[in-house]
């Protein structure tokens, strides 16, 4: 299990993923934990006897050092192909975003977010875009840049609903203004073929189950390195598992797997066949 917080940096990267920190591309993962996060809440305020081993060990550590303190899973990729400019790339905003920030962006002297990925519309992916605001740069009249976001039609339409004031660009009349998130709203498609740049990093979207009546994207990412990144899956469908299999048009440097409740499946890697199990 990794500890939030751990960077995996790129040639030239040796002082950690940082915006003052050196040269290099690294990904620092925000977010490891599941819908609640943890630790659970219900096992501290009612706990079992014996006490549950994960969300009690959560208590005995400081964040930064705990593995069983996690928040809502989420990645944010330090790009710096020129190891000079860093842009910064979230993937996923969740309901513990504002933690994330006080707890790695401080960390790290993470000093802005240039664009947002969303894997699906669900409370541990979104919940957390109103906070946006808090790390854009202030305005009153809300006179700045909007923040690009890169999502599929099925989740912009359910955010439209959930956050109507940060989709809606014309104020009704009489309405005041009031300073909320500025984003550019901008669709993608569910499609392994149909890639997209953000930042200036070309990615891949890869659509898995998330359960049986729900589809939710990965992506695939990265220049000299080839990685993709999926969260919340509870099955591969044939397209994705052909993308980021041996025989795919990629070979895998790096494979960041989240699944939901219990996943087999066979995967083929450059070492070989792989039974992948894992619960959430």
């Amino acid at each position: 299990m990794e500890v939030e917080g751990v960077g995996i940096g790129s040639d030239g990267a040796s002082n950690g993923p940082a915006a003052g920190g050196g040269g290099g591309s690294a990904l620092i993962f925000l977010g490891t934990g599941c819908s609640s996060a943890l630790p659970n809440a219900r096992c501290l305020i009612e706990p079992s006897d014996p006490p549950c081993r994960v969300c009690s060990q959560s208590l005995l550590l400081p964040p930064d050092a705990n593995p069983n303190y996690r928040c809502n899973t989420s990645l944010l990729i330090d790009y710096c192909p020129d190891n000079t400019k860093h842009s910064y790339i979230l993937i996923d905003v969740g309901k513990t975003f504002r933690e994330q920030v006080l707890r790695w962006f401080t960390l790290y002297k993470i000093p802005h977010v240039d664009s947002i990925i969303l894997t699906h519309e669900h409370a541990d992916a979104v919940l957390g875009l109103d906070d946006i605001r808090a790390i854009q740069p202030y305005s009153s009249t809300n006179d700045i840049d909007p923040t690009p976001i890169y999502l599929s039609q099925h989740a912009m339409d359910s955010i439209a609903e959930k956050f109507p004031y940060l989709v809606r660009k014309k104020l009704k009349e009489g309405q005041e203004v009031r300073r909320v998130a500025q984003l550019d709203w901008k669709i993608i498609e569910e499609n392994c073929e149909k890639s997209f740049v953000a930042s200036g990093l070309q990615f891949f979207p890869l659509p898995v189950m998330h359960g049986e009546d729900y589809v939710c994207l990965g992506f695939l990412f990265g220049e000299k390195y080839k990685v993709a990144y999926i969260s919340d899956v509870s099955r591969f469908i044939p397209s994705t598992e052909q993308v980021i299999s041996k025989k795919g048009v990629w070979q895998l440097d790096l494979l960041i797997l989240d699944t939901l409740y219990k996943v087999i499946n066979l995967l083929a890697t450059p070492d070989g066949i792989f039974c992948i199990e894992g619960y959430q």
